[in-house]
């Protein structure tokens, strides 16, 4: 089980760049990526044969410019992300073993 992060900083001076990085968002969220952050998608895939194959798709409509990162990661490492927002704390599914002041 495999994890796909996203993450990507585009251009958008001019409207076409605009037009551009809204086609790729739009591109991630019809694949199945969900949004995290603004610029920072995510995508549980079954295995790393899946994963490999959305990593092609991605790869094939990547815009002209910009910035795209991927990581992949375990659905065991996944368990232990902790998010911060203006609403505090959140463990994804266990408790880390560590405590944060």
């Amino acid at each position: 089980m495999v994890w796909l992060l996203l993450a990507f900083d585009l251009p958008v001076k001019t409207k076409a760049q605009r037009k551009a990085a809204a086609q790729f968002r739009f591109k991630l969220l019809d694949d199945g990526f969900e949004m995290t952050q603004y610029s920072v998608y995510l995508r549980y895939c079954g295995s790393k044969n899946v994963a490999a194959a959305h990593i092609k798709r991605i790869t094939r409509r990547l815009p002209n410019r910009g910035k795209v990162d991927i990581l992949q990661f375990t659905d065991a490492q996944y368990e232990n992300i902790v998010s911060f927002d203006n609403r505090g704390r959140k463990i994804r599914k266990t408790e880390p073993q560590y405590q944060l002041f």
